[in-house]
């Protein structure tokens, strides 16, 4: 995966979210179902961002950023920003 294929997949999970906001809005999910699936796409979108990080940081030291790998989200999402 590419840097832009990454912010490509970053674009589709912040939609995800807007769309789960909206329905919930709307009456069309309940809050939990809305949480959980929101959860998940915050996770996914935590990963992309650290990933994307990774390529830029290699690619910056001379390294090759395809080297870099998603992170677990156990890992990522205990980073401080």
């Amino acid at each position: 995966m590419d840097d832009k294929e990454i912010l490509a997949h970053i674009d589709e999970l912040i939609q995800t979210e807007h769309d789960l906001r909206a329905k919930l809005a709307s009456g069309e999910i309940s809050s939990q179902d809305e949480h959980e699936r929101l959860a998940s796409a915050e996770a996914a979108l935590d990963q992309c961002w650290d990933l994307l990080r990774q390529r830029r940081a290699r690619r910056e030291f001379g390294q090759n950023p395809q080297d870099a790998e998603v992170r677990p989200v156990s890992e990522v999402e205990g980073y401080r920003q």
